[in-house]
C-alpha cells in the first residue's frame, strides 16, 4: 500500500507506467453546472433541474466536509491530531488564517464567545469547535477518552484554502464564502507545525507566508509559492489553473486531493512523468462530478457598493480595450482568452521568473488570468508581488512601454475594482 508521502518522506513521487483517468467531458458538466444555477435562481423544474440541483448540493457536502481520507497523511503521517490538541488553540488558529463558520455554533457558544466564558487561549475549545464541524475547511473526529473528549483523527478538505467567512461575528468568524480563496491562511506554517517535517523542511515552510502555497514543492524540491487562486467564477473558462494544465475542474481537484491533501486515490500526468497511488481505495473519482457542478455554481462576487469610482471606472474601460491593449488577451464575458490560448512565461511580467513557475507544470506556459471578481483576490500575479490593482497598472505599462499617464493608469484600476 502507498500513502502519499511529501518529499522529505521520499526521494521521489511514486512513479508508475501512466494509466487513463476516468474523463470528465467540460460540456457535459458546464451544462450541467448551468441547469443547476439557473433552477438555484428561479426555483427549478422538471426532474432535471431537481436533479442537478442534488448533485450540486452534494458538491457542497463534498467541497466543506469531505477529507477523500486524507486522515491519512494528516494525522497517521503529520500527527495534526496532536499537535491541535495540545497546541492549537483559537487564537492561535486565527493568527494563521484557519475560519470559524457562525452558522455552526449553537446559541450557548455564540454567547459564551461574547460574555467571554469560553476560553479562546485553550486547545480543548478549538476541539470542541472540531466537534461542531466549525473550523472551515479543517474535519475532525471527536471521540470520549477516559471521559474527555479527544481529538483522535483530523483531515483537510477543499474549502481549507478556497473558503473564508465574511467576518459578520467578529474577525475570523462568519458566514462561509466559498470559493473565496482564503488569502488569510498560512498553509507552510500549519504544516511546520508538524513533528513529523524536518527542521530544514520547516523553513521552507515557514518562508511561504499568508496566502501563498506550492501545490508543486513535494513533486519537485523547489519551493516558488502561489497565491492561492479564487475557485469561483469557472463556468465558461476550459483552462481553470494557473498554467492551464488539465481541461477541466476535475483534472486539478483530482490532483489537489491526490498529490497535495494526500486522499486515498490516484493522479496521473504523463506530462509530468507523474503516477500517485495513495492506499488501496479509492475515495477520490466518484466525488469528483459533484464536486464540479457545485464549484460550477460558484459566481465571482460583485464589487461592494462605493467601492469604485464609477466616472473613473468609465474612463479606465476605454483604457482597458485601447492603449492599455488588456482587452488582447481579456477577453469575453470571463475576461480570458485561456480557452483558446496559452501563453510562454517570456510574456509574464512577473520577476524573477529563473525559473518559471511555469516551467514545473505540464503545459509549461500561463493562463491569461480571468477578472471577474478581481478586485477581492489580492495581492496580484501568481506570486503576489503587486499589491494593488494601480501597481498591476503600472507594471504593465513598464514592461509593455505603454505609454499610459498616472490618471489613465488610475481610471484603469477602477475600472478592474468594477467587474
Amino acid at each position: 500500500m502507498e500513502i502519499f508521502r511529501p518529499r522529505w518522506m521520499l526521494d521521489r513521487p511514486t512513479h508508475r507506467p501512466p494509466t487513463r483517468a476516468p474523463a470528465f467531458r467540460w460540456r457535459t458538466w458546464l451544462a450541467a453546472a448551468a441547469v443547476a444555477g439557473l433552477a438555484a435562481g428561479c426555483g427549478g423544474s422538471g426532474d432535471g433541474g431537481a436533479g442537478q440541483q442534488a448533485l450540486a448540493a452534494q458538491g457542497q457536502q463534498v467541497f466543506r466536509f469531505d477529507t477523500f481520507g486524507d486522515e491519512a497523511f494528516w494525522t497517521d503521517k503529520l500527527k495534526m491530531n496532536e499537535v491541535i490538541s495540545q497546541a492549537v488553540d483559537p487564537v492561535t488558529a486565527l493568527s494563521v488564517g484557519l475560519k470559524v463558520d457562525a452558522d455552526a455554533l449553537p446559541a450557548a457558544v455564540v454567547a459564551g464567545i461574547q460574555n467571554g466564558t469560553v476560553d479562546l487561549t485553550s486547545p480543548a475549545t478549538t476541539v470542541a469547535l472540531l466537534k461542531l464541524d466549525a473550523v472551515v475547511g479543517v474535519k475532525g473526529t471527536v471521540e470520549t477518552v477516559n471521559g474527555k473528549d479527544t481529538l483522535t483523527r483530523v483531515g483537510i478538505t477543499c474549502a481549507l484554502c478556497h473558503s473564508t467567512v465574511d467576518n459578520s461575528f467578529s474577525a475570523g468568524i462568519g458566514k462561509r464564502l466559498d470559493g473565496w480563496p482564503n488569502l488569510d491562511l498560512n498553509p507552510g506554517a500549519i504544516i511546520a507545525l508538524s513533528p513529523a517535517v524536518p527542521e530544514a523542511t520547516k523553513v521552507v515552510y515557514n518562508s511561504w507566508g499568508k496566502g501563498k502555497y506550492d501545490p508543486r514543492f513535494n513533486i519537485d524540491g523547489q519551493s516558488k509559492p502561489v497565491v492561492i487562486p479564487p475557485a469561483y467564477g469557472l463556468q465558461d473558462i476550459h483552462k481553470v489553473t494557473l498554467t492551464g494544465d488539465g481541461n477541466d475542474i476535475a483534472y486539478w481537484n483530482r490532483y489537489v486531493a491526490v498529490t497535495q491533501m494526500g486522499g486515498l486515490g490516484n493522479f496521473t500526468e504523463p506530462r509530468l512523468n507523474l503516477s500517485v497511488t495513495n492506499g488501496t481505495v479509492d475515495l477520490v473519482t466518484d466525488k469528483l462530478p459533484a464536486l464540479q457542478a457545485y464549484q460550477l455554481t460558484l459566481l465571482p462576487p460583485a464589487p461592494p457598493a462605493g467601492s469604485f469610482d464609477a466616472a473613473a471606472a468609465t474612463r479606465g474601460k476605454v483604457v482597458f480595450e485601447g492603449n492599455g491593449r488588456c482587452a488582447t488577451c481579456h477577453t469575453g464575458a470571463s475576461f480570458t482568452d485561456a480557452n483558446a490560448t496559452l501563453h510562454p512565461p517570456a510574456d509574464s511580467v512577473v520577476e524573477p521568473e529563473t525559473p518559471s513557475y511555469a516551467a514545473r507544470s505540464a503545459t509549461k506556459q500561463y493562463r491569461t488570468s480571468p477578472l471577474r471578481g478581481v478586485w477581492q483576490h489580492a495581492p496580484y500575479f501568481h506570486d503576489g508581488s503587486a499589491a494593488t490593482l494601480e501597481e498591476v497598472g503600472q507594471r504593465y505599462n513598464t514592461k509593455r512601454s505603454l505609454g499610459l499617464t498616472a490618471q489613465e493608469i488610475a481610471d484603469l484600476a477602477q475600472y478592474l475594482k468594477s467587474l
